[in-house]
């Protein structure tokens, strides 16, 4: 299990890194095939975008509440990303969703949690999705993972379409943790609550890559993770296409790097790959940090 939550977590930053070159890029106007740099940010290769650090944020809070889920203390160490520069490769942020931003600087305002997530339909970019695997990964059943999904999302997107999103996400990490075939952990996820919007993510295997969408709106970013983990069979092959779908390219190719890492391990290839990521002993601090608080070792 240690090694399957070090995998995923690994596998999402790796993910963010191929991505972020070229994020915003059409598909088929470029072609990805490892760990690059500069492109759309101009950063060197192995950097980490938003999604990276807002997983970072997520555990440093929960590290700071003794494991569990504190939405003040989160809040708190999103205003230090976004405003100090707190869990960047740099030292600045340079990547943040419009919806994240504004919840953000309500928070700043008020240092009030209730009310600071976006409500709007508008409001249903892929920002809280991108930070949910922590909370995927804690070891507690998968109902309280599911409330504390809500909640989290909630900080930043608080639509019933990202709420919806982020507990089913939660609940296909999951199923993966426990050792399901994709099918059946993406299947008994959706079965649990029945989405209705999310019922096309049951037959996503099915759809042709033209029919994949790659863009911010949860649902988009969603099937796109899960239709590049159904339709490889390794890791290297599920992230480079997700990042080859174009579009929002860090995202699609987080979320997927951190499903694929649980399902294959970091091997290969993959392993080169981390080894260039900027801050790695930064992270991995973080993360054992994280796993030692969560008796997991």
């Amino acid at each position: 299990m240690k090694n399957k939550i070090i995998d995923g977590i690994k596998g999402f930053i790796i993910g963010d890194a191929l991505g972020v070159p070229f994020e915003f890029k059409a598909r088929d106007k470029f072609v990805c095939t490892g760990m690059t740099g500069y492109g759309t940010y101009n950063m060197p290769p192995g950097t980490w975008s938003d999604d990276t650090s807002m997983m970072l944020a997520t555990i440093a809070a929960m590290i700071k509440s003794g494991g569990k889920f504190s939405p003040l203390f989160t809040m708190m160490e999103f205003e230090k990303w976004y405003i100090q520069g707190e869990y960047t490769p740099y030292g600045k942020a340079f990547d943040i969703g419009n919806t994240t931003r504004q919840a953000i600087n309500r928070f700043n305002l008020t240092n009030d949690i209730n009310g600071c997530g976006g409500t709007q339909e508008s409001d249903n970019g892929n920002g809280a999705l991108m930070r949910m695997l922590p909370i995927a990964l804690l070891p507690v059943p998968v109902k309280h993972k599911m409330s504390i999904a809500r909640k989290a999302a909630a900080l930043t997107h608080a639509h019933s379409i990202s709420l919806s999103a982020c507990e089913m996400f939660v609940a296909v990490v999951d199923n993966l943790l426990k050792g399901e075939t994709v099918d059946n952990a993406i299947f008994n996820a959706w079965y649990m609550e029945r989405y209705s919007i999310l019922e096309p993510l049951r037959y996503i295997g099915r759809l042709e890559r033209s029919q994949i969408k790659s863009s911010g709106y949860v649902i988009d970013t969603f099937e796109a993770a899960l239709w590049c983990l159904q339709a490889n069979d390794s890791f290297k092959g599920c992230v480079l296409s997700a990042v080859n779908l174009g579009g929002d390219t860090d995202t699609i190719a987080a979320i997927t790097g951190g499903l694929a890492g649980i399902v294959y391990g970091i091997q290969d290839e993959a392993v080169e790959w981390w080894e260039r990521i900027a801050r790695r002993e930064f992270i991995e601090k973080i993360v054992q940090d994280w796993l030692n608080i969560l008796k997991i070792g």
